[in-house]
């Protein structure tokens, strides 16, 4: 990133920052709205960007034509870190070059399918490999990966338990989920 851009990011953060220690009780509600289109196809409605194709890709039956949702949870954690990365880059002063970063996720589809119920549906394990280019010591880039890995809101999501709610309706009426 240029030094120019780099000032611009660091000037808005801070003014940001600045508001948040002013209005300490602000929170954000970030709303996402997914409809079902056909067979496993689905839309997510982010903000006002077009619609997010979800599917599953052909072994599953799918038509391929969008990242499953447990690639979006990889992608939502690497992303996440690269913008975090940015970020603290700019507000450090941190010459940041580059950010990659490498994700798997491994699964027992047994859980998914109710092949057996003592196996979980999600990620038995996720796996990250970030590459950072940067002229920097590394000292100074240690420094920065521990701001990240301490403030990136996904990788907190993933690894802290998060109280999730829901609500089912069927034609106007609640259904019990289960809560």
């Amino acid at each position: 990133m240029d030094e120019k851009r780099m000032q611009e990011l660091k000037a808005h953060l801070e003014a940001r920052i600045e508001h948040l220690r002013r209005n300490p009780g602000q929170r954000a509600v970030f709303r996402v709205k997914t409809n079902q289109v056909a067979d496993y196809r689905c839309h997510a409605h982010i903000r006002d960007f077009p619609p997010l194709v979800v599917d599953e890709p052909p072994a599953m039956g799918g038509t391929n034509q969008g990242p499953n949702p447990v690639e979006l949870v990889l992608a939502a954690l690497g992303t996440c870190q690269e913008i975090m990365y940015v970020a603290f880059a700019a507000l450090m002063g941190i010459q940041l070059d580059g950010v990659e970063i490498h994700l798997k996720g491994r699964m027992d589809l047994k859980g998914m399918f109710a092949v057996d119920d003592t196996v979980p549906p999600g990620f038995e394990r996720v796996e990250y490999e970030t590459r950072l280019f940067s002229p920097e010591p590394p000292e100074r880039v240690q420094a920065l990966v521990e701001m990240v890995g301490r403030h990136c809101p996904v990788l907190d999501i993933l690894t802290r338990p998060v109280p999730v709610s829901g609500k089912v309706w069927l034609n106007g009426q609640s259904l019990d989920v289960g809560d």
